[in-house]
This record gives C-alpha cells, structure tokens and sequence, in this order.
C-alpha cells in the first residue's frame, strides 16, 4: 500500500481534475499563469509531522506535568520528590504524540509565526517549482499551508505592478473560509476564476502565449 500524505489526499481526484480545468479556463483568457500547491506544514526548519519542534516541546512539557501531577495526587501525597522525575519520565512519549498527532501542537503555534513560516514557505515554494520563469513575470501561486490552516497568494513582479497583495489576499480569504465550511475545492475554484478575470482585465490572452506551468495540483 502507497502511502499518501494529508496534503496529497487533501482534494479527492475529481476535485483535482476541476481544479485543473478551471485553471486551464482562466489561462485562456490571460497570459497570467496561475499554480496551486497544498502542503501538511509551512515549518522552515522541516517538513511533515516533525515541523515546529518548539511547539511539540511545549505541549510535552505540558502534558507530561499534568499526567505527573495527576499520579502524584492519587498516589504519592503530592510530592514534590515524585513530581519531578515523573515529569522527566512521561516527557518523551508525551512529546512523541505531539509529534504524531500535528494537529495538537498547532494550539502553541502563535499567530505571528504561523502566518510568517506560511509566507516564507510559499516564497520558497514560488522560486523552487519555477513560477518566477514566466516570459511576462505573471506567475500566480494560491498556496495551501495544512497544519497552520492557512491559504497564502504570491504573485510574480509583472502581477505587482497591476495588482497589490491586498487584492490577492481577498482571494486567499475566499479559500480559507471555503476550507472551513468544507468545501475547499468550490471556493478554490471560485477564487482562481475571480483572480483570472481580473488578470484578464490586465494581462489578456496575447497570440502566441503558451502554458509555461503545470496545471495539476501540487503537493509536498
């Protein structure tokens, strides 16, 4: 049995398949082109379920003294001399669920740092997978940060010039929203169909213009 990543399973293959066609739609109306990746976690220091160890440090101290004062009440009379080393004790394997079940240490992520690793993460994704290679500079990444539950839109210098980064965050909130309401896939769709036409109005389709991007789904 292959085994598949939250990100990878995260839009079924019809959902995928819309996404590229709406991608394919908007891309023959502008010389914009427009990529969208989704990810477990945006941590810079690795990837997967071992992201923000920082936060898998906190919970496990967190758990394992609750676990150590709970059996130190009901068995050993509240002592200070069994708390300790229980704490050390349970320690590790508490910090081992943290690290098993990411979605427990996303309450110690703070706010900043998860918005920060997401747009640092898709600035990294943008320069690695290419989009800043288009002729015209009009590359779109809508970027899918799993873990921190956060959408991200980064846009290429010849985007900027027309678009400001307000704009394509409106796009991003559309996403988001979809994603908590369940329906990511209609509201990714919807939000690529309204950033193309307005790269329509700016960037119309020219003779010539060829897809210089992959229009599948990416994932990591």
């Amino acid at each position: 049995m292959i085994y598949r990543t939250k990100a990878e399973k995260f839009f079924t293959e019809e959902e995928r398949n819309r996404i590229k066609e709406t991608t394919n739609a908007v891309e023959d109306i502008t010389i914009g082109e427009v990529a969208v990746m989704v990810v477990n976690s945006s941590d810079s220091y690795v990837n997967s379920s071992d992201s923000y160890n920082d936060a898998e440090i906190v919970g496990g101290v967190l758990l394992s003294g609750l676990i150590s004062f709970i059996i130190t009440v009901l068995y050993f009379h509240s002592s200070a001399w069994s708390y300790v080393p229980l704490s050390f004790l349970f320690f590790f394997p508490a910090r081992f669920i943290f690290q098993k079940i990411p979605m427990l240490k996303s309450a110690f992520i703070g706010i900043k740092r998860r918005e920060d690793a997401v747009r640092l993460r898709a600035v990294r994704a943008f320069y690695e997978k290419g989009l800043y290679r288009t002729k015209k500079n009009t590359g779109v990444l809508f970027f899918l940060s799993l873990l921190e539950r956060k959408v991200w839109i980064l846009a290429d210098k010849g985007i900027y010039e027309k678009i400001e980064q307000e704009t394509l965050n409106k796009f991003a909130l559309t996403v988001s929203q979809g994603i908590k309401e369940g329906h990511a896939c209609d509201a990714l769709c919807k939000a690529i169909k309204e950033a193309g036409d307005l790269l329509a109005n700016h960037f119309p389709i020219t003779p010539g213009d060829t897809d210089e991007l992959s229009d599948e789904v990416m994932t990591e």
